[in-house]
């Protein structure tokens, strides 16, 4: 049981995953940040660009 312990305390295989799983999530909560930001942005500028075409008068002369 012991050596069974030791051999499981010295194992690294497990680490690899940990990290990859670690970076995974970061890249995931980076992106899903920069998507909310690039989409709060574009609603913005799709308002102000709607509200300006609507204020264009065609063919009035």
């Amino acid at each position: 049981m012991l050596k069974m312990l030791k051999h499981f305390s010295n194992s690294e295989a497990g680490a690899v995953t940990v990290d990859w799983v670690v970076l995974t999530a970061a890249i995931v909560g980076l992106a899903a940040g920069t998507i909310q930001t690039i989409g709060s942005a574009n609603e913005a500028l799709g308002t102000s660009t709607s509200q300006r075409i609507a204020e264009q008068t065609v063919g009035e002369e």
